[in-house]
């Protein structure tokens, strides 16, 4: 009773508004979760390469790509998250009856691309959502609750996946994903989320016309400012990509020594791996909240290498899934400290009026990662006949973008520099 009320009183203490996005993304992430990390391994039993996987994603990213600037414009010309978060349910309807039913590439490829679009419109939309409905100078402490809330429906998709993985019904995951976006439209328009437009301090005065946003000079000088944070974010949502695509790619080919695993064996990996993201991630958030973002972005980095080079030995041993295991936990640290820091810090150094911009500059890092890193590593694995290579590159990039975490601009820094 005691620790129901403590709940409670934890959950209560933030906005309201707050509360209702955050129940928005626990949804879409139980149906995300599912589809994220079993698409590969559905399409792979129809003997698809994984280079022809990696087509998918890099199909996916580049509707995204479009989707992420087309949100990002829409959100800077209106105050209100709901609307392109409708539409991003939609496409990810229209995605899952596609994949659901696919069973050649070109219709996979086609799925792939609604889903893309899906992704496209939602990041955006929900990430800047967060500052919105946050208490003023607090929105650490409100992406750290909606990463939690991400990681928790991820895990739950992917346990629901790894079971009809077991029972040999790994295509339903696309089931429970149209099931999660009908109940989120169906919250958003019965007004059980609040469908007002929600206003920023002020915003009224600040809000920029269309053609000014898209002036080249200040566009320049706002990519400059974010350049360090969009390399850095890059590479790590392009190994969160990997975690999604090449680990399972990986796992199933084996590795030089490490023989292959089975799709069910992999899926209970998955699983492990997303519990340790719902274990870590409120209490690692909750921290880094109070810390500068640069420190979280340095220790982030440094948890990915390590996670990195543990991955490429496991393909050297027989029993190398012990050490996958063992590099799950610093690779799911690190992501789990990447996730709400690179998030604040865009928010840091953006002006509100750039905000929905700088968040849909920051969320093509997704997009590209996707067009690049699923590619790589299909070709990688279907080239060398296992993971281990990739990894090794990969941890050379966590290295060699290692010094531009110093490069993060304070937002009083930002500031003068904008208004130059």
């Amino acid at each position: 009773m005691n620790t129901t009320k403590e709940l409670n009183q934890w959950w209560v203490q933030f906005p309201s508004e707050l509360r209702r996005i955050t129940i928005c993304r626990l949804l879409a992430s139980i149906g995300a979760g599912g589809v994220i990390y079993f698409t590969a391994l559905v399409f792979n039993e129809l003997s698809f390469t994984g280079t022809e996987i990696g087509l998918g994603f890099f199909v996916a990213a580049i509707a995204g790509t479009v989707a992420r600037l087309s949100a990002g414009l829409w959100l800077d010309r209106s105050t209100s998250y709901t609307s392109p978060l409708k539409v991003a349910a939609f496409f990810a309807i229209a995605a899952d009856l596609l994949l659901f039913t696919a069973f050649t590439h070109k219709r996979y490829l086609i799925g792939e691309f609604f889903l893309g679009a899906a992704a496209g419109f939602y990041w955006p939309s929900v990430e800047v959502a967060i500052p919105m409905c946050s208490k003023e100078g607090e929105s650490g402490k409100g992406f750290a609750l909606a990463r939690s809330a991400d990681a928790l429906g991820v895990s739950l998709g992917a346990l629901i996946g790894s079971f009809l993985a077991t029972i040999d019904q790994i295509r339903l995951i696309y089931l429970v994903e149209i099931f999660c976006m009908i109940i989120l439209i169906a919250l958003i328009k019965y007004n059980f989320i609040d469908n007002k437009i929600i206003k920023y301090k002020n915003i009224k005065d600040n809000r920029v016309r269309i053609n000014e946003l898209i002036n080249a000079k200040k566009l320049v000088k706002l990519s400059k400012l974010l350049a360090p944070i969009l390399v850095i974010s890059l590479l790590s949502t392009g190994i969160l990509s990997l975690m999604q695509i090449g680990l399972q790619l990986d796992l199933e080919k084996g590795g030089i020594n490490r023989p292959e695993i089975s799709i069910n064996i992999i899926g209970w990996i998955i699983s492990y791996k997303l519990i340790l993201l719902l274990i870590m991630q409120w209490p690692i958030g909750r921290w880094l909240s109070e810390k500068k973002v640069k420190f979280g972005l340095k220790l982030s980095n440094i948890c990915l290498l390590i996670g990195c080079i543990l991955l490429s030995f496991s393909s050297l041993f027989n029993e190398g899934i012990y050490i996958v295991l063992i590099a799950l936990v610093p690779l799911t640290a690190g992501i789990a400290m990447f996730l709400p820091t690179a998030t604040e810090a865009i928010v840091q150094v953006s002006p509100k009026e750039y905000r929905g911009l700088s968040m849909s500059l920051y969320s093509q890092c997704f997009g590209l990662s996707f067009l690049i890193f699923p590619l790589l590593a299909g070709r990688i694995i279907d080239t060398q006949g296992n993971g281990g290579l990739l990894w090794i590159i990969i941890s050379i990039l966590c290295i060699l973008t290692y010094p531009l975490t110093r490069a993060v601009i304070p937002n009083d820094d930002y500031l003068i520099k904008i208004s130059t």
